[in-house]
């Protein structure tokens, strides 16, 4: 079976690599960019335990507020408080017949995130001196509207532009417009996706002394990797070849 004639004044399919009279180029723009952290997120957990169900829940109670009350000394500090997972378990005797509860353990999960890194290394000792105070992280990260973002994306732009003019000048002509712009997961790395923890310190199971001579933990931010790809198709001039 032949197919009809094209109607004059109908185009026909659009063809993806361009017509003699307007070749295509597409190319592909990629930046990395490396840069300071602007937060830091820690993880603290407030245990107790006890052999009596209400003594275990006020001593977890006293513990939480005090961590609560000293991480909030901190002021502007810290950016973000909040408390996550609480739980109050019975521990069961191994021997014997019968369930027969040996003691009740208590945790309270906190995530605090930080702005001012030279607070965070004497925050984490002092909370680390308290009792059954267990610190994680720090996992570092850039906000989610961060200007290194958009500088990434800019300069993957930037970079698809320049490498289709440069295809173009092999050819000896020049680009003529601009037909497509694709997004190609600008960010590989997410804003919140935390690098892995630099230390895990776990508290004295006794009274701790006095917070000012708890020395300050020395931390140094790690550096994020902020990606952006897109992909670019422009039209060209005809060249002479």
């Amino acid at each position: 079976m032949t197919s009809a004639p094209e109607q004059p004044g109908h185009p026909g399919p659009a063809t993806p690599y361009g017509t003699p009279a307007a070749p295509r180029i597409a190319v592909r723009g990629e930046a990395h960019l490396e840069v300071d952290p602007e937060i830091a997120r820690i993880g603290i957990t407030v245990s107790a335990r006890g052999t009596d169900r209400t003594d275990a829940l006020t001593d977890l109670t006293r513990r939480n507020t005090t961590a609560l009350d000293l991480i909030k000394t901190y002021g502007d500090a810290v950016e973000k408080l909040e408390t996550g997972a609480f739980s109050i378990t019975p521990e069961l005797t191994r021997h014997g017949r019968g369930e027969r509860i040996r003691a009740y353990h208590g945790r309270v999960h906190i995530t605090a995130e930080l702005t001012d890194f030279t607070a965070l290394g004497e925050l984490t000792t002092r909370l680390a001196d308290l009792d059954l105070t267990s610190i994680d992280g720090p996992w570092w990260a850039l906000r989610p509207d961060s200007p290194a973002h958009r500088q990434a994306r800019q300069q993957a732009v930037r970079e698809a532009v320049q490498r289709a003019r440069e295809y173009a000048e092999a050819l000896g002509t020049t680009l003529a417009a601009l037909v497509e712009l694709a997004d190609i997961e600008a960010e590989n790395a997410q804003p919140y996706a935390m690098a892995a923890p630099q230390f895990a310190m776990r508290s004295k199971g006794f009274d701790a002394g006095a917070p000012e001579q708890t020395p300050a933990l020395d931390l140094e931010p790690e550096r994020q990797h902020v990606y952006a790809q897109v992909n670019a198709r422009f039209t060209m001039s005809p060249p002479a070849l």
